[in-house]
């Protein structure tokens, strides 16, 4: 995957075999599939909104799990996320595994 230069943020959508808060284990190359992939970065799950669609975020499969690079919109919903990760409000960010 080439280099992601432009972004907003980075860093661990997932790491390998530690139980999230939803119970699940992600095991490594869980998302290997999903490597160097453009996904949509939703709020909370949930994409019945346009306003839940905050941006996209580019995913890299490593050993140690999967790192993302963020890229928030220009809507009033991205641009609040992206406020309050400036000001640490919020700190993490999960993606969606069956």
């Amino acid at each position: 995957m080439d280099p992601i230069t432009n972004y907003d943020f980075s860093g661990w959508a997932t790491r390998n075999d530690l139980e999230c808060t939803d119970r699940r284990t992600i095991k490594k190359d869980a998302f290997a599939h999903c490597d160097g992939k453009k996904v949509p970065l939703i709020w909370d799950h949930n994409a019945n909104s346009p306003d839940n669609i905050l941006g996209h975020a580019y995913l890299e499969n490593r050993p140690e799990g999967v790192y993302c690079y963020g890229v928030f919109n220009e809507s009033e919903s991205g641009a609040a996320a992206k406020l309050l990760l400036k000001h640490g409000d919020i700190d993490t960010l999960s993606i969606a595994a069956n």
